[in-house]
C-alpha cells in the first residue's frame, strides 16, 4: 500500500495519477514517469478519465523497482545518486459563490535527489519545495498556491529512508510523499501534500498478467499542499487544535489480466474510519476500441470518543463508470450517490470528506466534489489526444449534481475544459503548457456561479 511518490531513485519525466490527465505534477525528486500527456508513443493512444489530485486504487501500492547490484563497493549508494529539478509557474483566478475573488501568480517548485543503496539494503532521499509570489493581491486569498495570508512558503517536505527488505517488498520511515485514495498528494498547485509516514509496500506472485500489490503502514502527520509545517492528522481533518492522532492504513490491489479489484482501510482512533473498494474490468472491442467498467464504494464513520465532530456519524458514497476508448478518443459516463447519513442538529445530512488528499469519487472534477448528503450526480467526458507529433491533448466534461439534503444548499452543474501542450520541439524539451478552465452554475438562491480559471508552466531541468 501507500504508493511512495517522493525520490524515487531516478530523474523523472513529469509524475502524476494517468496519461493525459495528471495535473502538472512534481510530488519528488524522481516520482511516477508518466508524464502530462501520458506515453505518446502510439499516436492512437486514448486518453483516461481520473481527475487530476486524484487517486485510485490501481494506481495505488506502486512498488518502486529495485535492481540488484552488480557492486558490493560500500561507495555504490552515492554512484548511483539521482536528483531532480523542477520548475514550474501557476496562475489562477477564481470568482467565488461568495462574491469574493481569489488570485495569485506563482513561480516555484522543488528540487531533491535520492541516493542508491548503501549496502544494498538502504537508500536516503529528500526533496525541498517553494511557491514564491510573482503577484498575489493581499485582498485575494484563497487560491491554495501561497500561504492562506498570501505570503510565499518553502520547506523540506521529503527528508527519509528506504530501506531494502527483498526484491519484491521495500519499507520507508521519514517524511515523503504517496498516494493512495484516501491520504495522497493531490498534487495539483505549486507542491504536494506530504507525510510522516512508517510503511511497507510490495508484490507478490508478480507474472505477466497477474500481481497483488499491497502495503500497510502509519501515518502520523500531513505536510498540507500550501504549507511549512507537518500537523497531525486528526486536527488536519477538522478535530480540535491539540488532538494528536494518526491514521492506520493497510490495503491491497490484485490484478489479473483485464481485471483489478482492491480495498484499502483508513483507522484514526477516536476521529475517522474511512473504507474504500474499487473494482475494474476492460473488456476488448473493435479495433482500436475497448470498454472499460468500473464500480466503486466508500464508508466512512466516527471511531471512539468522537472527537471529530464531538458525536457519532455515519455516511457512504457509492459510484459506477464506463469509460469507451476509440483510438485517440475517450467518452465516458460516470454516477454516483451519497448516502443522507447521520442527521445533524440543524437537521441537514452528513456530507462525505476528503481531509488528506484529493476525493477519489468518479464525479469529482476541477472545483467540486459532489458528495453532499443526498446527492446524486451524473458526469459526461469527452477527451482528445491530438496527434502526436502536435504534443496536444484536451478534454471537456459536464457534471450534474441534484438538490442535497443540506440547509440552505442547492443543486449544480460544473462545465470544465482543459487543455495541454507538450512542444515536441527539440528546443522546448522538459516544458509543458496547461489551461483549465471550471465553471459551477447554482440555480438558486440568485442563480449563483462560480469560475475558476488556471494557467500552468511546467519546465523539468534536464
Amino acid at each position: 500500500m501507500l504508493a511512495i511518490c517522493g525520490a524515487a531513485g531516478r530523474v523523472q519525466a513529469l509524475p502524476g495519477p494517468e496519461p493525459a490527465t495528471a495535473e502538472i505534477a512534481a510530488t519528488g525528486a524522481a516520482g511516477s514517469d508518466q508524464s502530462l500527456l501520458g506515453d505518446t508513443s502510439d499516436e492512437s493512444e486514448a486518453p483516461n478519465s481520473i481527475e487530476q489530485g486524484q487517486t485510485q486504487l490501481p494506481q495505488s501500492f506502486d512498488r518502486r523497482p529495485i535492481q540488484t547490484l552488480l557492486s558490493e563497493s560500500r561507495f555504490v549508494g552515492l554512484r548511483d545518486t539521482t536528483f531532480s529539478v523542477q520548475l514550474r509557474s501557476f496562475y489562477e483566478d477564481t470568482d467565488n459563490f461568495n462574491l469574493t475573488e481569489s488570485q495569485a501568480w506563482t513561480l516555484g517548485g522543488l528540487a531533491g535527489f535520492k541516493t542508491g543503496y548503501f549496502a544494498n539494503f538502504v537508500a536516503l532521499g529528500a526533496t525541498g519545495y517553494t511557491s514564491q509570489a510573482l503577484d498575489a493581491p493581499l485582498d485575494r486569498s484563497g487560491t491554495k498556491l501561497l500561504r492562506d495570508d498570501q505570503k510565499p512558503y518553502s520547506v523540506i517536505g521529503e527528508l527519509y529512508g528506504q530501506f531494502r527488505l527483498s526484491d519484491e517488498i521495500v519499507a520507508t520511515v521519514g517524511r515523503r510523499g504517496f498516494d493512495t485514495p484516501f491520504i495522497n498528494t493531490q498534487d495539483s498547485f505549486m507542491t504536494p501534500n506530504t507525510f510522516q509516514v512508517y510503511a511497507v509496500q510490495g508484490v507478490v506472485g508478480e507474472s505477466d498478467d497477474a500481481a497483488l500489490r499491497f502495503g500497510a503502514g502509519y501515518v502520523d502527520k500531513i505536510k498540507p499542499r500550501n504549507s511549512e509545517d507537518f500537523e497531525s492528522m486528526a486536527t488536519a481533518a477538522g478535530a480540535p487544535a491539540g488532538v494528536t492522532r494518526g491514521v492506520d492504513v493497510a490495503g491491497a490491489n490484485y490484478q489479473l489480466g483485464a481485471f483489478s479489484i482492491g480495498a484499502v482501510d483508513y483507522y484514526s482512533k477516536d476521529i475517522i474510519n474511512i473504507a474504500y473498494t474499487e473494482i475494474k474490468y476492460v473488456i476488448p472491442l473493435a479495433n482500436r476500441m475497448r470498454l472499460t467498467l468500473g464500480a466503486q464504494y466508500a464508508d466512512q464513520r466516527s471511531t471512539g470518543d468522537n472527537l471529530l465532530t464531538g458525536k457519532s456519524f455515519l455516511t457512504d458514497q457509492g459510484g459506477v463508470k464506463a469509460d469507451l476508448a476509440m483510438g485517440p478518443v475517450l467518452l465516458t459516463a460516470a454516477r454516483t450517490q451519497t448516502a443522507i447519513g447521520t442527521r445533524g442538529s440543524n437537521g441537514s445530512g452528513t456530507d462525505m470528506i476528503n481531509p488528506w488528499g484529493g476525493y477519489p469519487g468518479y464525479t469529482a472534477v476541477q472545483v467540486e466534489n459532489f458528495y453532499r448528503a443526498g446527492e446524486n450526480a451524473t458526469m459526461l467526458r469527452l477527451a482528445y489526444n491530438f496527434p502526436r507529433v502536435t504534443g496536444l491533448s484536451a478534454y471537456a466534461l459536464w457534471v450534474h449534481g441534484s438538490s442535497p439534503d443540506v440547509v440552505k444548499e442547492y443543486a449544480q452543474t460544473e462545465y470544465d475544459v482543459n487543455l495541454e501542450w507538450t512542444p515536441k520541439f527539440r528546443v522546448l524539451q522538459g516544458l509543458k503548457l496547461r489551461a483549465r478552465y471550471g465553471h459551477v452554475s447554482q440555480a438558486e438562491p440568485s442563480n449563483q456561479h462560480e469560475d475558476d480559471l488556471r494557467l500552468i508552466a511546467y519546465y523539468e531541468l534536464r
